[in-house]
């Protein structure tokens, strides 16, 4: 690494009677720990050129009076995006020895004038022209608008960190589908072979930063894998980085024709290998339907192309229906994408969609159920966003029926309308980086909520994700940023950024690099007011407990594990298939129990001692019960109804009370769902 070192002077006698007062304050009495550590927070070296920082003052520690610590949390980003997608869809790179005139180089092909920046035509539209050169002048690029160039150079990073940022999600992201029909590219499309290369490029960019400040754990860029090491390296007032992974078929579970290409064992092995990587919260579908689960759809002539996408990669398109509750997919509209189109094979075109059916058919299979299980048994934290709202929902029953708090929407592609059931779980939102006055509404229509369940907020940057980023508001703006300013905890002064030539202001550069994180947060509290912000300035606690809370789950003793059943009727058609009662107890998802076909049914079941009863969780197959009651009893004979409901929708139930000594749980059917009888594939009881 070239690194640039200060210039050797003499010691004048100012110096030195500046060092000898230094030393008697020291014999003399303690001093504050800035003195103490002589600006730790400044590397000793940078790579030359470089990037400037233009933040002054110290980095705050610690945690507040009530032992939280503090700090503003990105819970989606994609540092790495550069290494995915065949390795030349986003150009540049986060960082290099070799300083920032080699990190930020464009992608070959878009040099002399851009007129072969394919993406960039079709995310930004125009004909993709523009100057390719980075340092040191920056003329067109990094942008707010610029979805194919770098935009988290690690000076960047810094910045916001220096700004107050202390938690970072560092999402390992890439697409085999886009990777094999982009025309550019300089290796193979594998997935799971590009997330262990973004893996080991974040480790990589550690160790980069730490030998900027001496060593291995010295730098501000701490890649952590618990909530406790988190927590300790945001008191030492440092950034704690935490790896996700966003891909469309991960452990190569994608359908094709509606057939798994994936099995459990297969689910299992990438967990694990997913772990041993250091990753901690995922996404199990994104963009494509797969063989876990159906996708919240992309709206537009985006949608359109990501769904022409969908038919090469499984050989069938999105399938809509109309929505069963008030939460919805996004609309996908049927605008045209000429140039995604002419992949089709001669013949196919894509479906038109009704207006009305705006939610996808796919839900969580039975693979995405198992996936799910295994995120909660690795204590990882589970990211709803990107699922179809139908998957979304089954995929809260699992989490509810454990009280499993690991769930995160991380960008706003969550429906808005499961933010409480989101909270309720203990689980952590987090809103796109949008506009200041669009952010600002959505976080105050959402304060009452954050209020009630005493939990701050984040953002999801989703830098290199293809999402575009906060337009200036204009110099001429009645309420500008105004340069500089201090950080939200009072200790820095942020300055406009400067690298090379170019000089960045948020109000007539808007979002364009990781570094205007801090700008962002100043036009937020400028437009949407201090308390936005200090619930964002409270978002790193909250996530960490909801992490926190995650690794102490514990699977609770089924009571109802192979005990005594009976039942008023069993259905009988085949000799050879049983749907006794005891088929509702047996641990196996495949075998189930079934009434025959009228309303007036029930389940009991003898848990062989009276228990403290507080939850009973129950597994519907398709024959689900409308109405029914939870009903408990110490002797058999005398029963209390504990539960109840006349909404049933099928699925998992869980039903919670106030904890009740009892014997026997009797389910009792009052309505059926379908024509058909009832039918529970499995009852669990617990104590808590």
């Amino acid at each position: 690494m070239t690194m640039a070192r200060p210039p050797r002077r003499r010691l004048g006698s100012f110096t030195v009677m500046s060092l000898f007062l230094a030393v008697m304050a020291l014999v003399l009495g303690p001093v504050p720990s800035s003195a103490a550590e002589s600006d730790w927070w400044d590397p000793t070296a940078r790579p030359t050129p470089d990037a400037q920082v233009d933040v002054t003052g110290e980095p705050f520690k610690g945690a507040d009076a009530q032992g939280n610590v503090r700090g503003f949390v990105d819970a989606h980003d994609h540092i790495m995006s550069n290494e995915g997608f065949g390795g030349r869809l986003i150009c540049g790179k986060p960082f290099s020895e070799q300083g920032v005139a080699d990190a930020l180089k464009d992608c070959p092909e878009h040099y002399p004038d851009g007129s072969l920046a394919i993406f960039d035509m079709i995310t930004k539209g125009g004909d993709g022209k523009h100057d390719p050169d980075g340092w040191p002048t920056f003329k067109d690029w990094p942008a707010h608008d610029s979805l194919t160039h770098q935009q988290n150079y690690y000076a960047g990073i810094e910045r916001a960190w220096r700004g107050g940022q202390r938690v970072l999600v560092n999402d390992l992201v890439t697409n085999g589908v886009i990777c094999s029909v982009y025309f550019f590219k300089d290796r193979g499309c594998d997935e799971m072979s590009a997330i262990r290369l973004e893996a080991k490029k974040s480790y990589d960019m550690q160790a980069f930063i730490d030998k900027m400040y001496g060593g291995p754990g010295k730098g501000w860029f701490r890649i952590v894998t618990d909530s406790a090491q988190a927590r300790e390296v945001i008191k030492q007032g440092k950034l704690a980085v935490i790896l996700g992974v966003e891909t469309s078929e991960p452990f190569g579970c994608k359908q094709v024709l509606d057939r798994a290409q994936c099995s459990k064992e297969d689910i299992d092995r990438g967990l694990d290998e997913l772990h041993e990587l250091g990753v901690r919260s995922m996404f199990l579908c994104h963009k494509f339907d797969n063989a876990l689960c159906g996708v919240r759809y992309d709206s537009g002539a985006l949608g359109t192309a990501i769904n022409v996408g969908q038919f090469l990669s499984t050989g069938t398109f999105w399938k809509t229906e109309t929505c069963r509750g008030p939460q919805h997919d996004n609309p996908i509209g049927n605008a045209a994408a000429p140039e995604a189109e002419k992949r089709l094979p001669k013949g196919v075109d894509v479906p038109a969609y009704a207006s009305g059916a705006q939610c996808n058919v796919r839900g969580l299979t039975d693979l995405g159920a198992y996936a799910v299980r295994g995120m909660m048994k690795r204590s990882m934290m589970l990211e709803l966003d990107h699922m179809s709202v139908k998957a979304a929902d089954q995929a809260f029953d699992i989490l509810e029926s454990e009280s499993y708090p690991g769930a995160i929407s991380s960008h706003s592609w969550m429906d808005a309308g499961w933010t409480e059931r989101l909270y309720k779980l203990g689980g952590f939102a987090a809103s796109y980086m949008s506009a200041s006055e669009g952010f600002s509404a959505e976080a105050k229509e959402k304060a009452p909520l954050r209020a009630k369940y005493g939990v701050g907020l984040g953002y999801g940057t989703d830098m290199n994700g293809v999402g575009g980023w906060p337009a200036p508001r204009g110099g001429n703006t009645p309420n500008p940023v105004k340069y500089p300013f201090r950080s939200t905890d009072g200790g820095s002064v942020i300055d406009k950024q400067t690298t090379g030539e170019r000089t960045w202001d948020f109000n007539t550069d808007g979002g364009a690099h990781y570094g205007m994180v801090p700008d962002w947060i100043e036009d937020i509290r400028i437009v949407g007011g201090q308390k936005v912000v200090d619930d964002l300035f409270s978002g790193a606690e909250s996530y960490l407990r909801t992490w926190g809370k995650a690794e102490k789950y514990k699977s609770g003793e089924n009571l109802a594990s192979g005990a005594a059943a009976s039942a008023s009727s069993s259905e009988w058609w085949n000799p050879a298939v049983s749907f006794a009662p005891g088929k509702a107890v047996d641990g196996d998802l495949g075998t189930r129990w079934a009434s025959e076909w009228n309303n007036d049914q029930w389940l009991r079941i003898d848990l062989g001692s009276v228990q403290s009863v507080k939850r009973v969780t129950l597994d519907w197959e398709e024959a689900y019960a409308k109405s029914y009651r939870v009903e408990l009893s110490e002797d058999g004979t005398n029963w209390k109804t504990a539960w109840s409901t006349d909404s049933g929708d099928g699925g998992l139930d869980t039903a919670r009370f106030a904890a009740t000594q009892a014997r026997f749980v009797r389910i009792k059917g009052l309505e059926r769902g379908t024509q058909w009888g009832y039918s529970l594939q499995e009852v669990g009881v617990y104590r808590d």
